[in-house]
């Protein structure tokens, strides 16, 4: 601060002094009588202390001149008031060679230093934004910025306060009216000829998307610029800068930009009100699913959080994760499965807590095929030991993490999942504790998943496995189902089965030829895609619904609820299961039967009920 005063307390008496003889050469049209300008010379000393003297009250001096702003300019004004009032003042307490200062003087010093002063910080801030970029400009990308609203003019401020390689020329928007042309000096661009033509006309080299785009419109402009020379990055959006888990950098566009939707308006008071200073357990917590909602919880400030999972590498990772977080302390890991019942009873009374999300699964489809025992023993009677132990130690809550695949399921693991949402609605008719079900379809870059699946192959060539060209599935982001999960924890009745909006299907395959396109290469010219045929287990499409549930009430804008606990008696429940637990040591098959005889018992009275709905409509 010192040296910088030293180099700004010169500067400011040279402009003080001009500005104050000046206000004398107005006031006189420049001819000066020799008695005023005895009176400046004897005035000058106080006229200077006095305006250091309000430079230092307002602040002046300690406010940066690279970042000049409206606010800057107010208190220049301000502090440039204050010196008036305070030379006006001295000349009722002061007698000056030649008399009292002029009222004009003073008014017209007044002026002339905020003008003085105002250029000053001005040409510093002209010089940086514009002399300088001028001379980078020669090096810099030639960039535009998708949108023009308050969003897309943060981020450009925000990368002129940064060395960056991409110079912005201007905002690209369709919607925009047509007399509105420019953004805080940048031209507003459409694209009514073609983004060709706006490359061309512009010399465009890329596009800058906030990352708030929803993934259609980004999969729009990916492809649309994939026909030119222009190149798409994404950037940070303010609220994410804000947030603290990302910083101001650019980077390419990724298939989870692609398929990106609009975020969720969420009551994140709730969310915290359930989470905030209480026990939590997360089964399963080192899968995809498990370690986000780990991540988001510990955030919520919880006065414990419960990470178990049976893999040791996964939540050693995931304890890593966390200690360089900061988050440790908040804490505990155990390794255990979910049907060792000794193990979750000690977990219970140890560390008593008050709510469980459940997200321990095997979830691969065709594995499961192979080994329907143990789909049977983790997802099936692993979900009952935990729910049962949890209804005994009175949880408050517990939270099914299901899939689209159980609804009419074709799959063993499909199966699996429907039987333990009809499970915990059974429970909640004899239970204290609230048991909710949350239903949704796939999540992006979950482990073994399709989308780092295909990743590993454009890797290593091709070609690309899909299974068939009409496959389609849901498509979510694992931090966006997430938080749709906390939610519906905060919306759920008991029994209660709540289903993610998971928007439009996609097709399998234009997953495979966006990724081949992201990777730098084209379809088929560098990779190719060759279709497998479908696999044991597998739908040609995913459903979330069943059709009594199709008139499920929406209680949140991304939320369905839907409840059919009164289908499916705990008698029935209670003696299927015990089916269940005396086969699964048996032959695969025979397994396998047992387990889509159940299945299609529950089928049928779901559609039997279906029916006696329609009739009564």
């Amino acid at each position: 601060m010192k040296y910088r005063l030293a180099i700004v307390l010169p500067i400011y008496l040279v402009l003080f002094s001009c500005s104050y003889i000046g206000a004398y050469l107005l006031r006189f049209d420049f001819d000066l009588p020799d008695k005023m300008l005895a009176l400046f010379w004897a005035s000058l000393p106080l006229v200077i202390a006095t305006k250091f003297l309000s430079c230092y009250i307002s602040g002046e001096w300690r406010r940066t001149f690279r970042y000049v702003s409206f606010l800057d300019l107010i208190y220049l004004v301000s502090g440039s008031a204050l010196a008036m009032g305070l030379i006006y003042l001295s000349n009722f307490f002061t007698t000056f060679t030649g008399g009292a200062i002029p009222r004009a003087v003073i008014l017209i010093d007044f002026g002339l230093s905020v003008i003085a002063v105002g250029a000053l910080r001005m040409s510093i801030r002209f010089y940086k934004e514009f002399f300088c970029s001028l001379l980078q400009k020669g090096n810099q990308k030639r960039t535009l910025i998708y949108g023009a609203n308050l969003d897309s003019l943060a981020i450009m401020k925000a990368m002129e306060s940064i060395s960056s390689d991409f110079h912005v020329i201007g905002f690209v928007c369709d919607k925009i009216p047509r007399h509105e042309r420019l953004i805080a000096g940048k031209p507003i661009f459409r694209t009514d000829k073609g983004w060709k033509t706006l490359a061309a006309v512009n010399d465009v080299q890329h596009l800058l998307i906030p990352s708030t785009i929803a993934g259609k419109e980004v999969r729009e402009l990916y492809r649309n610029c994939s026909c030119t020379d222009i190149k798409t990055h994404i950037i940070p959006s303010v609220a994410e800068l804000m947030g603290g888990r990302f910083r101001l950098a650019i980077r390419d566009v990724t298939i989870s930009d692609l398929l990106r939707r609009e975020p969720a308006q969420l009551d994140f008071d709730a969310i915290r009100g359930d989470i905030s200073g209480r026990t939590i357990l997360v089964t399963g917590a080192a899968g995809s699913i498990g370690s986000e909602l780990c991540r988001q919880i510990i955030q919520l400030n919880p006065s414990k959080l419960i990470l178990l999972d049976q893999s040791e590498t996964g939540l050693f990772y995931i304890q890593q994760e966390l200690i360089q977080g900061n988050w440790e302390s908040d804490a505990e890991y155990i390794i255990a499965d979910v049907v060792n019942e000794d193990a979750i009873r000690k977990v219970m009374v140890d560390h008593e807590p008050q709510l469980i999300f459940h997200a321990a699964a095997y979830k691969h489809v065709p594995l499961m095929e192979d080994h329907p025992q143990e789909a049977i023993r983790n997802n099936i009677l692993g979900t009952k030991n935990l729910a049962d132990l949890a209804s005994k130690y009175n949880v408050e809550s517990f939270v099914l993490i299901s899939t689209d695949k159980a609804v009419r399921p074709t799959s063993v693991m499909g199966s699996t999942k429907l039987i333990s949402e009809i499970y915990l609605q059974a429970k909640s008719t004899i239970s204290k504790t609230r048991f909710v079900t949350v239903r949704f379809g796939n999540v992006l870059n979950s482990a073994g998943s399709v989308v780092p699946t295909f990743r590993k192959q454009i890797e290593q060539g091709g070609p690309v496995r899909v299974t068939h060209p009409d496959m389609e599935r849901f498509f979510m982001t694992i931090p966006e189902a997430v938080k749709l999960v906390l939610q519906a924890e905060t919306i759920g009745a008991t029994g209660d089965i709540l289903i993610l909006d998971m928007g439009e299907q996609i097709k399998i395959v234009d997953l495979a030829k966006d990724m081949i396109t992201l990777s730098g290469m084209n379809y088929p010219e560098d990779i190719d895609i060759e279709f497998t045929g479908i696999r044991p287990g597998e739908k040609l499409y995913e459903e979330l619904l069943y059709d009594s549930e199709k008139n499920a009430s929406k209680v949140h804008d991304k939320l369905f609820c839907a409840s059919r606990q009164d289908i499916i008696t705990m008698e029935m429940i209670t003696e299927n299961f015990q089916i269940l637990e005396a086969c699964v040591n048996g032959e695969k098959e025979k397994v396998r039967k047992t387990l889509a005889d159940i299945v299609k018992q529950y089928v049928e009275l779901e559609l039997s009920a279906t029916e006696k709905m329609n009739s009564a409509a």
